[in-house]
């Protein structure tokens, strides 16, 4: 019953939040604050209900070491998705036309900050987790990857290939960032970081869900194996290959660790905080 008690909770925050989100839509102030609070009661709730469905500390959310943890993983991400747009700019496929709109990167943050925590303490903080417990890593990472790609169907200009680039690049780079570091808090920052880089300074569509206006101005062209369309960079090739070489590593980190799980064992005891993130 654990797992019904904890998504019904954490699903709850992730649904009125991202309705409250979208009800100011258009006005980035409040959409920065409506996003911050969302961020910060999903923490809350997470650590209330887990607490009380299993009876102990909930380390994944420790605050020790939350800020190092937020920080690497968002350099991580911030700089995976800057090396996407450099190689599409290489290629002549993305140009920039110009400067965005400063307020409407303020609004990303609010609206980032509320998908990337929402998001993880559903989808690798109850999820995965659960799973992982029951069936190993591997399986763990396999369903719940494929769970979050075919999640961003429901975008306006998603497709199968963009649902199934973010389950490999994302799914599976974010589920192996809490399985190497025990911890929520560098899949938050890389996943939150992504999409802030995606949308918040680089202007570019975040799967599937229409053109963004960040601090630049700028267009994307040519091939869709290249570009990812009208999905946006997080379905281009390179945004495939660059996820699966970041999740290679912190899959290698996590058994370097001994805290893969195989399939039918018991999860390790979670990571001292001091060595919760790569070093």
């Amino acid at each position: 019953m654990r797992v019904v008690w904890q998504l019904l909770a954490v699903v709850a925050v992730w649904a009125i939040g991202g309705q409250c989100v979208s009800a100011v839509d258009g006005n980035p102030w409040l959409t920065l604050v409506t996003g911050l609070v969302t961020a910060v009661l999903a923490v809350v709730v997470y650590r209330w209900v887990v607490g009380r469905t299993e009876r102990r500390p909930v380390t994944e959310l420790a605050r020790e070491g939350a800020s190092a943890a937020l920080g690497r993983g968002a350099l991580i991400g911030a700089v995976l998705f800057t090396a996407v747009i450099a190689n599409l700019a290489l290629l002549g496929d993305y140009e920039v036309d110009g400067l965005g709109s400063v307020t409407g990167a303020v609004g990303f943050v609010g609206f980032m900050a509320a998908a990337a925590v929402t998001e993880e303490v559903v989808f690798r903080g109850v999820l995965f987790r659960i799973v992982e417990e029951r069936a190993g890593t591997w399986i763990a990472l396999t369903s719940t990857g494929l769970l979050f790609g075919l999640m961003h169907l429901a975008n306006p200009d998603a497709n199968l290939w963009g649902a199934l680039a973010i389950a490999i690049e994302a799914g599976g780079m974010l589920g192996a960032a809490y399985a190497a570091t025990r911890s929520l808090w560098l899949p938050i920052g890389l996943h939150f970081a992504w999409n802030f880089a995606a949308a918040g300074i680089y202007g570019s569509e975040v799967s599937g869900n229409g053109a963004s206006r960040g601090l630049l101005d700028s267009t994307a062209t040519g091939s869709e194996l290249v570009t990812g369309g009208d999905f946006g960079p997080e379905a281009s090739v390179y945004s495939v290959v660059f996820g699966v070489l970041v999740t290679l590593a912190f899959l290698w980190l996590a058994r370097r660790r001994g805290l893969l799980v195989p399939r039918g064992g018991r999860r390790p005891a979670p990571a001292p905080a001091a060595t919760t993130v790569p070093r």
